[in-house]
This record gives structure tokens, C-alpha cells and sequence, in this order.
């Protein structure tokens, strides 16, 4: 059986979505050093590829191995990856949180939210969440826009551990699934 990274681990219409490898850093840092990701996520200060694989050692590649969860490419038939969709933990926060980002040519086209659908049923359905959060710039409006849709309420503001400006914390929550009776 291939390992995760090697495979599509969800799909949709137009996506399949699968786990980052340290070969995505390239891809990674251009997302992470995009003008909009820069402008309301932040900068990390990852000028280099290889500044991009340690992150993504410590970060995705670190929530694969701690949760079975993290982030996912997004990739489009013939175009390769275009984006990142999927779950995160961050200090300060209970719960996962859905996060996504597209480079420039894609967004707009639908393919953050049929992605965030996909991952928000792979939670709900395989990974047995019943809670998830989403942080999300206040001025992000077409962010704010998309985790509305996607059913998240406003719950407050917050400013997450080493994070220098607050953000607006969305939640959903599911109705646990009905229990067996036992015996």
C-alpha cells in the first residue's frame, strides 16, 4: 500500500487533494510568500526553499504525524497544485481549525470552497470531529464570506498565541451521531 503522501487522500469534482511532502516546498513558498497570504496570514519569514522545508517539517509534516490530519494539496488535473486546504491545531485554540490558501490564477473559481467541503466531511465523517474553528482576518471579506457559507458562525475576536494582530474565531459544531445501545 503507498503512504499517505503518495496517494490522493480525498477528491472531488474537479480536485484531488492529497498530503504535502517535503518535495512541495517550492510550491509552499509560494504560497506563504503571496501577497493576500502575507497580507492577512502573515509573514514567516520564509525567503528560501529550504527555509520552506523545515517549516513544512515542523508544521504540516508534524501534524501528519501527531493528529493524522493537516493540510492538503489541492491539485487539478494537468495544472499540479494550486493551493492548500485542510485542518491545523494552534496553540491557544481547543480545536482544529480549517485553513486554505490558492495561489492568484485560482482563486475566485470555486475551488477553496469545494475543497473546504471536502475536508469539512472527511472530519466530520471519517475522522469523527464535532467541532471545527476557523481564524480569519477581519478584513479577509472574501475568507469571512466563504467560512460563512460553509455554515462557521462568529463567536469573538481573538489574538492567538505570538500572532501580533487579532482575528475573528468562526466555529461549527455537529450533532454527535446517535450512540448504539450497549450489550
Amino acid at each position: 500500500m503507498a503512504p499517505p503522501w503518495a496517494r490522493t487522500v480525498l477528491a472531488t469534482e474537479r480536485l484531488s487533494l492529497r498530503w504535502l511532502t517535503p518535495e512541495d516546498a517550492a510550491f509552499m513558498l509560494r504560497i506563504w510568500n503571496d501577497p493576500a497570504f502575507l497580507r492577512y496570514v502573515g509573514d514567516r519569514g520564509l525567503k528560501t526553499v529550504e527555509d520552506a522545508r523545515l517549516a513544512l517539517e515542523s508544521g504540516p509534516l508534524k501534524l501528519y504525524r501527531e493528529y493524522g490530519y493537516g493540510p492538503y494539496v489541492l491539485e487539478r488535473a494537468g495544472d499540479g497544485p494550486i493551493g492548500v486546504c485542510g485542518l491545523f491545531r494552534r496553540e491557544g485554540l481547543p480545536d482544529p481549525d480549517i485553513g486554505f490558501a490558492l495561489l492568484p490564477e485560482y482563486c475566485g473559481k470555486g475551488y477553496a470552497r469545494e475543497a473546504a467541503d471536502a475536508v469539512m466531511r472527511h472530519a466530520r465523517e471519517d475522522l469523527g470531529l464535532d467541532r471545527l474553528t476557523a481564524i480569519v482576518a477581519a478584513e479577509n471579506e472574501p475568507s469571512v464570506a466563504l467560512i460563512r457559507r460553509l455554515g462557521f458562525s462568529y463567536e469573538k475576536m481573538l489574538r492567538l498565541p505570538g500572532d501580533e494582530r487579532e482575528a475573528c474565531l468562526f466555529g461549527v459544531d455537529w450533532q454527535p451521531g446517535p450512540t448504539l445501545p450497549e450489550g
